[in-house]
This record gives structure tokens, sequence and C-alpha cells, in this order.
């Protein structure tokens, strides 16, 4: 089931009644039946998978738990195995094997190949195995008790705000929520709602109507040229960060309404001082998973400075891996982890130095650091968003073609409409501008305040129409299209 759509519109709100009309004793199977129902709208048969691993993964913690030594590392690996086989199968397997055929093809051996499979990637795959993991890691490490109950462990694996995209949540922030009874309280399901109309704002306002830009170029890149590529790439840099962070908190709204708390999964990404940071504000729930279970397992930077390299690379180059069964996700993961290990080495030349004194142009320095992380991350989001290895190689390499001329052609309508609006109608064009500017102005306001907050300590007369005017811009000028999937639903 899509956020945006007239079937979740229905779903949230009866799930939402029934949560707080039936008994504390059977909210936990409301919810479960209500999560297995929100995924087999998507594909019913993929649910199976689902229950694969929650059967695995249950009795794997509690044979952890019962067990001592080297029995206790097998039954994790067998955890983290029957894991892995079942992305390796649904995710990775067609990629493998086509992989490997066009290598033979290349070396020109007549080496056989395997049979490519006429299967369909299960929604959300990657989200809901990493949070089952996450579970029986924890087990093993000591720092998570194995949950006796299968129904609080299936609906742990099944919420179904974060079920398809994240947040990818700990057991110990979660697991024991289920347990917990929650009232209504009118504060809290009111912040929730808001918290979930920013989200639709971000996605079906800004991020839907930023699509047809990006798709435009994206899809035809040999019919454009260097500012084109420059203003798509730009496009898709917000479009999939409202897109993905409007998801998220949608997900975490809606479990606010009824009294759960979720991680934050983004803050303010684009704001970032280096690349170092912005993973500290991207996808927060997936780094924190590489960092804790992936990287930190390698020795983190604990190690030798060459080990510390490679940890850093290779951790990157799985979590480009992770995002999809394409070398041009693999390029991205290894183009971002070329971009910590520079920038480990250039701090580690430079030296700890003490902070400067703040100096008049200490705001042009800041704000020279976040250009140069925006435009480092736009350029590696053209790998992210590019069809085909070939296209990204040929966007990266007409970047700059034409850019020359453009000053002298900004006075030209046929070049404007062409290269800047892409062919499509200025108005849209215009319309989503003024979205992102409004989006960016409460996300400096931000900085210094909590905006839902300050919107509660205002009368009520200014608070509602704050609600109004944010639930009519939804509304009216959201591009609502079932067929526009959140883009990391396809991992």
């Amino acid at each position: 089931m899509l956020f945006n759509s007239l079937h979740f519109l229905l779903f949230f709100p009866i799930v939402t009644t029934g949560y707080f009309l039936c008994p504390h004793r059977y909210r936990w199977l409301l919810l479960l039946l209500a999560s297995c129902y929100f995924y087999l709208v998507f594909r019913p048969i993929y649910i199976l998978i689902l229950f694969f691993t929650i059967l695995v993964d249950y009795f794997a913690g509690l044979l952890i738990e019962q067990s001592q030594g080297r029995r206790r590392r097998l039954y994790l690996i067998a955890s983290i195995c029957a894991n892995v086989g079942v992305l390796a199968i649904f995710k990775y397997y067609n990629f493998i094997a086509h992989s490997l055929e066009s290598l033979t093809s290349a070396l020109s051996l007549s080496l056989p190949t395997p049979p490519l499979l006429n299967i369909l990637l299960p929604i959300g795959l990657s989200f809901h195995t990493f949070q089952s993991l996450s579970y029986t890691i924890e087990v093993y490490r000591g720092r998570q008790r194995a949950e006796r109950f299968i129904g609080i462990f299936a609906l742990y694996v099944m919420f179904y705000p974060q079920l398809v995209a994240g947040p990818i949540e700990r057991p110990q922030n979660l697991l024991h929520q289920f347990r917990e009874k929650h009232f209504f309280d009118a504060v809290r399901v009111s912040a929730g709602l808001q918290l979930m109309l920013w989200g639709f704002f971000k996605k079906v306002v800004i991020a839907d109507r930023l699509a047809p830009f990006v798709n435009t170029v994206y899809d035809n890149p040999h019919g454009y040229t260097g500012v084109s590529f420059i203003v798509a790439t730009v496009c898709f840099a917000f479009q999939i960060y409202c897109d993905f962070s409007g998801y998220s908190d949608i997900a975490l709204g809606s479990a606010q309404v009824m009294g759960f708390s979720l991680m934050k999964n983004f803050d303010r990404p684009y704001f970032s001082k280096s690349i170092s940071e912005f993973w500290k504000r991207w996808h927060i729930s997936l780094s924190t998973w590489f960092r804790d279970y992936l990287y930190i397992s390698l020795g983190g930077s604990r190690v030798s400075v060459p080990r510390w390299c490679f940890n850093l690379f290779f951790t990157f180059l799985v979590s480009g891996l992770w995002h999809g069964a394409n070398w041009t996700f693999v390029l991205w993961g290894a183009l971002n982890g070329t971009y910590l290990v520079a920038e480990m080495l250039i701090r580690r030349g430079l030296g700890d130095k003490p902070t400067p004194a703040r100096r008049w142009w200490s705001p042009l320095i800041t704000a020279s650091k976040v250009a140069l992380t925006f435009m480092l991350v736009c350029f590696a989001w053209i790998f992210f968003r590019a069809n085909t290895v070939s296209d990204a190689f040929y966007i990266v390499s007409h970047l700059g073609t034409g850019l020359a001329a453009v000053p002298s052609q900004l006075n030209s309508l046929a070049f404007i409409k062409m290269n800047i609006l892409l062919g499509r109608d200025k108005f849209e064009f215009l319309f989503a501008l003024v979205a992102l500017s409004l989006m960016i102005g409460i996300h400096i306001l931000q900085i210094r305040f909590e905006v839902r907050n300050l919107i509660r300590k205002q009368p009520k007369w200014v608070r509602w129409t704050v609600y109004y005017a944010a639930l009519v811009i939804v509304l009216f000028f959201g591009a609502f299209n079932e067929s526009q999937q959140f883009i990391y639903f396809q991992f």
C-alpha cells in the first residue's frame, strides 16, 4: 500500500481508531493483521518471504540466547546466511548471472552461465531483512533479550509504518513499545498528524513535481547538454531527499499518532559542511546500521591507516550494492567511499588545530563548505540515478558542454525552455521552486527552533490557519499519482 494513495487515506484512520478502541492485550494482533494487509496489497505471495525471515530469526534468537561458545556463533551465522541468502536470490542472483554472462562474452569465453530467474524483487526486502538481522546480532552481543512471544517479534519485523522503507529500527528501541499501553493524547496525535502532513508536502508537492524534470533528462541523456544535466541532477538531489525523507516523516508521524517512537532518519543533510557530516544526517538508520554491524566489525578506525581506509571504502561499497543490483549503485557507493577516505586523509594531514575565533568571514567559509559538499553529493547522485553505467559516464563527460555560452543565451526564451525548463511548463517549474524554497526556509528555521512547538504556542486562529493552508496546498497542488511510488521502495 502506498502512503500517497486513497487506499491509505482510508486504512490509516480505521486502523488508528481501532487501535485506541481495542483492549490493550489485543492491540498487537490488530497491528500485526493491519501490517499483513498493508503488505499484501503490494504482492500477496511475497509475504511468505517475510514469514520465513520471521521464523528463522525468532528461533535463531532463542537458540543464540540459550547457547554458549561456538554453537552460539553458528546460530548467528545461520541467521545471517538465511537472511542474506534471501537477498541474494531475489535481489542479486540475476545481477550476478548477467554480470558473469557479460564478462565471459567480453573475454570471448564459451563458459556456461547460470540461467536468469523470472522473479520480481519483493518490495522493501532490504529494509525488513536488515531490521530482522539487527535483532539476532543484538541478541548475540548480549544487548537484547530474545523475544519469547512470536507475535510481538513478527510485529517488530512487520510494523506497517516502517515496513517497506524504514527507518531500520533496533530491537532495543521498538520491541518494548509493543507491550506498553498507549493512551490517546491529543497533543501527541496532533504532532504526529503535523509530521505526516509535512511528509506528504515533501513527497507529493515537491518530489513528485520534480520527478518529470529528472526523468526527461535521465531517460534520454543523449538528447541534452551540460546545463540540462546540471538542472536535472540538482532536481534529483531534492527529489530523492523529499521523496525519502517524506516517507520517513509519514512513517514517524503515523507511528507517533498511536504512541510509538521511531528513530529520526534525516536531519537536514544538505546543510552539511562535509561528506562525513552528510552521512550522519542522511538515512541515519542505514548509516548507523553499517557503522555498527560492518564498519566496527571490520575494525573501524582503531586500526592502521591503510586498513582504516579499506574499512571506510568497503563499507560504502557494500552500502552501494545494498541500494540496488546494478553497477551504477556500486560506483555510487565507491565514489562516496572515496570521498570519505580523502576527507579522512586530509583531516589527518592537517592535524588537530584549535577552532579559530569567529570572524566576519566565518559565515562565508561555512557557506562555501556547504556548497562544496552539496556539489560533491550531486555529482555522486548522477551514478545513483542514471539508468546504466554508460549513461552515467556520458552525463559526467558532458557536464561542461555548452556552459561557456550560457550567459549569452539566457535572454533566449527557446534556450531557457529547452535547457532549463526541459521543455516543460514554466509554471510547473516555478511552482516546484516556490515549494522547494518554502521547505528550505522551514529547514533554516529548524536550526534554531522546533517548528512544530513554535506553531503549537501560537493562538488558535494562527495554528489552524497554518494547518488548513498546508492541507490545501497538499490536496490541491500535490501531484497525486499512485503509479509514482516512493523511490526507496525498489530497495
